[in-house]
């Protein structure tokens, strides 16, 4: 397998864009990745994107992302009608074949201007589900109250998660809900969605992540330490919620044990979890233990940039790496309802 590493990450996230077009937030993200990258944009081989065309709301939308990259000549290019975390699995895997030695991953998605939590009703099942118009936070709720009941936990536990995605934010600037706050303060918020309130949910965000990835040598030329990839895995759980065990992540879990994130220690872990019932269910099945850092960014539930949330936690891994702040990391993506698809990868700052 090829070392490949990611060499730059830049993000932006608000809570809601009110003038700038999808392509007009991309614009100055991508520019930042690919400065920092120390790669000129033409020698850039393989070029990915995620979005989704529900948010904006017509078909093959991410076509007008490419604006923001600059397509002519023409480039090498694909995209994933997902989380950009799995357009970087593309990219990698390109990457793999030896046939370029860089690329530019980056995701998008404008969530204020629709309803969200109806239109990842979607998503589920569309002879079964669908029908019936179960919101996400809908889901996550009995997902939420499932895992409650089965593990003892209760909803101070929960409120814990919030508050310290709240606490760790205060540092991310590109987070849009932040705060000192007090758990028993926000036990005392109104229940929305037994178990959950609105805390316990991530909030709506506008925003766009991009990443540059590169091949060995070239990762070495223009990144002092680079963050190298040393496992990526997906796993699938059954489509209905009906027929899997709530209670736990067996798709993560199984994920994580492929990428070998039980083989060494974990600094920095930064997870899926735009709810704050995932957190507690997502480091149970990537067996992760209290000396690792959980979220040090605030997550999801600090910002939530639909369709580049994922990426974004590969990049707040990376970004510490890079920096020295990490030797070894974990950053998860997860895509469908309760957590129905999982993205696991490992990262290291260590040749």
């Amino acid at each position: 397998m090829r070392d490949v590493a990611v060499v730059s990450f830049a993000y932006q996230a608000v809570a809601k864009e009110p003038t700038r077009s999808e392509v007009e937030m991309i614009v100055p993200v991508v520019r930042e990745a690919v400065a920092a990258s120390g790669i000129d944009r033409t020698e850039i081989g393989f070029t990915c994107s995620g979005s989704l065309d529900y948010l904006q709301g017509g078909p093959f939308a991410f076509v007008s992302g490419l604006d923001a990259v600059g397509a002519w000549p023409p480039i090498r290019e694909s995209h994933v009608e997902m989380d950009a975390a799995w357009a970087l699995y593309e990219a990698w895997v390109a990457l793999q074949t030896g046939e370029v030695d860089s690329a530019l991953v980056y995701g998008f998605g404008k969530s204020s201007t629709g309803d969200l939590h109806e239109i990842m009703s979607l998503q589920t099942d569309p002879y079964y589900l669908a029908p019936l118009w179960p919101s996400m936070v809908d889901l996550a709720a009995l997902q939420a109250r499932a895992y409650l009941d089965a593990t003892g936990r209760d909803e101070k536990d929960l409120a814990e998660v919030a508050a310290r995605s709240q606490r760790n934010a205060l540092a991310n600037p590109a987070a849009v809900r932040r705060g000192d706050v007090d758990v028993d303060a926000l036990l005392a918020a109104p229940v929305t969605h037994d178990p959950l309130r609105d805390h316990d949910i991530a909030p709506i965000t506008d925003g766009a992540a991009a990443v540059v990835l590169a091949a060995g040598d070239l990762a070495r030329s223009v990144c002092a330490r680079p963050a190298w990839i040393r496992a990526i895995e997906h796993r699938i759980e059954p489509h209905s919620p009906g027929v899997r065990d709530l209670t736990r992540s067996e798709s993560t879990r199984l994920a994580a044990q492929a990428a070998g994130v039980g083989d060494g220690p974990v600094d920095v872990a930064e997870l899926h979890a735009q709810f704050s019932h995932e957190e507690l269910l997502l480091a149970e099945a990537l067996g992760l233990g209290g000396a690792t850092a959980v979220n040090p960014s605030g997550g999801p539930l600090a910002a939530n940039p639909v369709m580049s949330t994922g990426l974004v936690r590969i990049g707040e891994v990376a970004r510490r790496i890079t920096a020295g702040e990490a030797t070894r990391g974990v950053a998860h993506a997860s895509s469908g309802p309760c957590l129905q698809q999982n993205l696991v990868c490992v990262l290291e700052g260590q040749d």
